[in-house]
């Protein structure tokens, strides 16, 4: 049975994707190390480091399906060492030509490239996910360009904005998610093939020539010289995790505040059968949103991981090598569940546009305080505007009377507004700034960088 929550039949599906989790899962390890050690041999045949027709009997002879891992497992615990036993296996399958497996090579070089081999299999989805997130908010931010809604700062209604608006701003972060994610793809998916110090001695003077084709075979960067004691590349990935995790938790942290029943502006999708509690019948919980706003705190504890794993002893240590074991799976395969949410959110979510315009007039005026006090300020003066507007203010909010009410009636202001221009100036769609052309801002710098529609795969 499974023993963390990622891999649980009831629950895993809330911290992680199945695909994501198939990236990260053992078997696709142990794959990953085959075609290392393959592409290894295939390169040093072609090179002249060993001899071609044992090259192309380990081509031909290694099957990753074929290994049981459950015995690898066991002679891994016998022998001490994560690797040998699975050399020792590729050896039994490639016969006389076995003995030219792994030659050259370090454990290191085997395991951290294979580690960017299944990185780079997660960053497609990643940046697939990321991209489509990207299209759906442009998408709704187009639709409810014009749509009020009370703007909201330290929790209490500010000033009227539009939830296009909204949803605009986070569609420029996606946007510099993408190109975050464009700018570090190619320092990133950098393989590693270079001995035990990285000094390419174990392979002679064609050390660097055998490094660079065994990457090309895979598919992956050369490094300028060899990382096995610089991490950097795998934090800066973390970072950029980092930030695509807290815009989408901050999202679902947001729309679950939104669908508070005393604020009712949106709600996430809802479908037959879906229960909110085992007891309350009635209860319509944002279950999706919490789940979604819950996983940015565990993914930023994993970041924080890679990060310390940058602190390597010497030319090389195992400390560094194992914290990064355990926090990239879990990064990738928590933001694979947030991703995935989000997405679902988007396409299907309500919006509650009656409610939005209903909780414009929820302060009975007081929303357009500010666009009172620049009006009048422009008879008055601003800052003798900001007092007896703040007057008036405080009178509507303590005595509960209508902000109109209170403003028609004192004294100072007799001679100098109407009851039809307060009307007007207390509308709040004549009080959006330029938060709808903001919209057209952000979709069309969206389009004209191209990422929306560039092909991830």
């Amino acid at each position: 049975m499974a023993s963390h929550i990622i891999d649980f039949l009831i629950l895993g599906n809330n911290f992680g994707t199945q695909e994501m989790r198939d990236v990260w899962s053992e078997t696709n390890r142990l794959h990953k190390h085959v075609a290392i050690e393959v592409a290894l041999a295939q390169a040093e045949g072609e090179l002249g480091v060993i001899p071609q027709e044992a090259a192309e009997q380990i081509a031909r002879s290694a099957n990753a399906q074929a290994l049981d891992i459950t015995e690898i497992a066991k002679e891994v615990a016998r022998v001490k060492h994560s690797l040998m036993p699975t050399i020792n296996a590729l050896q039994k399958q490639a016969g006389e030509a076995g003995q030219y497996i792994h030659y050259g090579a370090t454990t290191q070089d085997i395991v951290d490239t294979g580690t960017v081999l299944q990185l780079q299999e997660a960053f497609k989805i990643v940046l697939r996910d990321t991209q489509l997130i990207a299209i759906e908010l442009k998408r709704l931010a187009k639709k409810y360009q014009y749509l009020p809604m009370v703007g909201r700062t330290h929790g209490m209604q500010a000033l009227p904005t539009t939830f296009g608006f909204k949803l605009a701003v986070w569609l420029d972060e996606f946007v510099r998610h993408l190109q975050r994610l464009y700018e570090i793809k190619d320092r990133v998916l950098v393989g590693n093939i270079n001995g035990a110090i990285s000094t390419y001695a174990s392979f002679g003077e064609q050390g660097p020539e055998v490094e660079a084709r065994t990457l090309e075979i895979l598919g992956l960067n050369t490094p300028n010289i060899g990382w096995q004691s610089a991490r950097d590349r795998f934090s800066e990935y973390a970072s950029v995790i980092a930030l695509i995790s807290g815009t989408v938790g901050k999202i679902g942290n947001e729309f679950y505040n939104l669908m508070r029943t005393e604020i009712n502006e949106i709600e996430e999708p809802f479908s037959e059968g879906k229960i909110g509690s085992s007891t309350m019948p009635h209860k319509r919980n944002p279950a999706a949103l919490e789940g979604l706003a819950s996983l940015t705190p565990p993914i930023l504890k994993s970041v924080a991981l890679i990060h310390e794993s940058m602190n390597v002893e010497h030319e090389r240590d195992a400390m560094s090598w194992r914290a990064e074991w355990i926090a990239l799976p879990e990064m990738n395969i928590y933001l694979s569940a947030q991703l995935q949410i989000t997405l679902n959110v988007l396409r299907g979510m309500k919006v509650n546009d009656k409610q939005m315009i209903k909780n414009l007039e929820l302060q009975n005026g007081l929303l357009l305080s500010e666009k009172i006090m620049f009006e009048l300020g422009k008879r008055l003066g601003k800052q003798t505007a900001h007092h007896i507007v703040y007057e008036c203010s405080m009178q509507a909010f303590e005595q509960d009377t209508p902000f109109k009410t209170v403003l028609l009636n004192h004294p100072a202001l007799l001679e100098h507004l109407t009851k039809e221009e307060l009307e007007e100036w207390l509308n709040p769609v004549n009080y959006l700034g330029s938060a709808p052309q903001k919209v057209d801002v952000v979709i069309d710098y969206a389009d004209k960088t191209g990422l929306l529609t560039k092909d991830v795969l």
